[in-house]
């Protein structure tokens, strides 16, 4: 009885051992069928499109004042008594400034009026002496000598007069040059006058930047300034500003010898953040030219370098080595790299590597890791 026991145990174990490996090699068999690989990203996918994008020149150069005005005392030894402006005020033509001491020149003045007064009642008096002599000439009543004296009594008190009158003229004037007021509309961009001290003659006391105006005073090449007018549109980005819209108003006659760069005069609009002295960057738009563009978000940066993902067989991207040129909104020419019937992604390249798979949706569904 032993015997036949033995063998249904040793039957038994075989066949449960043999059942787990052939569910192993069947599952072994299944493994590669079942395991197909994960795309990578969601992507969207566009092409270059052709279009025309603007010319321009781009140069450096700093900001100044259009003109810039001097005030200062024209008479001597006149202590300044008022100061009614500080730097960054907007004047008016003719506006008070500043007023010196003027009581004596007023004294001056109302004494050379008095004098003049009675210079005027000589004059007055001499000619009716004259007049009188000349129409008794005739009767022999007056002495040539006589009547000479009354005729030159009378050219004597008429020249007086008009020295006086002179006077007059000059000692008003002085009093005037007490008031210092504005030559014309502007902007105050310094100021040294100081209540209580002596003004001299030609020393500065204000600045003023005429009308408020700047100007950007571009530094171009030599070999460019041909491509350049008066009237050529201009985008000013001053530092930590936003960009200003410009026109070249004049081009310097001659150029650096040293830097050989010609400066382009460039009026800048008030009320803008420029500010005399910033520097500034800007582009000068000289034409417009055809261009393939992309999506900025189709433009991935790596190690300074500009790459696209475009589309492959089997849906795998290839990280393609572009040149990039003009941005025009959120678009940037492609110069070289790629073709007008290339595929690339369109944003999230940043997550890709050359060779993933990737699955591709109509625009505008997004991308999903």
């Amino acid at each position: 009885m032993t015997q036949p026991i033995s063998r249904s145990v040793t039957l038994k174990l075989a066949f449960a051992f043999a059942v787990p490996l052939c569910a192993l090699s069947a599952g072994a068999a299944d493994a590669p069928a079942s395991a197909a690989p994960k795309p990578a990203l969601t992507v969207s996918v566009t092409t270059p499109q052709s279009g025309t994008l603007p010319q321009s020149l781009a140069a450096n150069g700093s900001i100044a004042a259009w003109q810039e005005i001097v005030i200062g005392a024209e008479t001597q030894g006149l202590r300044l008594v008022e100061v009614n402006v500080q730097v960054g005020d907007r004047v008016k033509k003719g506006q008070l400034l500043a007023r010196l001491q003027s009581d004596t020149l007023a004294a001056d003045l109302a004494a050379t009026k008095a004098g003049l007064a009675e210079a005027e009642a000589t004059l007055a008096e001499a000619q009716s002496n004259a007049e009188r002599a000349r129409a008794l000439q005739p009767s022999g009543a007056l002495s040539a000598q006589q009547i000479q004296q009354y005729t030159t009594g009378e050219a004597t008190a008429r020249a007086r007069l008009q020295s006086l009158k002179a006077r007059l003229a000059a000692d008003t004037l002085r009093l005037n040059q007490t008031s210092l007021k504005a030559p014309d509309d502007g902007v105050i961009s310094a100021r040294l006058a100081t209540m209580g001290a002596i003004a001299q003659p030609g020393q500065e006391l204000f600045r003023l930047i005429r009308q408020g105006r700047l100007e950007w005073r571009a530094e171009v090449p030599a070999a460019d300034l041909h491509r350049l007018q008066p009237g050529v549109a201009v985008k000013v980005i001053p530092a930590g500003g936003s960009a200003i819209d410009a026109k070249v108003r004049l081009l310097a006659p001659t150029v650096d010898p040293v830097t050989r760069n010609g400066l382009v005069y460039v009026d800048l609009p008030a009320g803008g953040t420029a500010r005399p002295g910033m520097f500034a960057r800007g582009e000068f738009v000289i034409g417009e030219s055809s261009a393939l563009t992309l999506p900025q978000t189709a433009v991935v940066l790596r190690d300074g370098y500009s790459y696209v993902f475009r589309l492959v067989q089997g849906n795998r991207v290839q990280q393609t080595k572009v040149q990039v040129g003009r941005r025009l909104g959120d678009r940037v020419e492609v110069t070289a790299g790629l073709n007008a019937s290339a595929q690339v992604v369109a944003q999230g390249g940043g997550f890709l590597a050359d060779g993933d798979l990737v699955k591709v949706v109509a625009a505008g569904a997004g991308a999903k890791p």
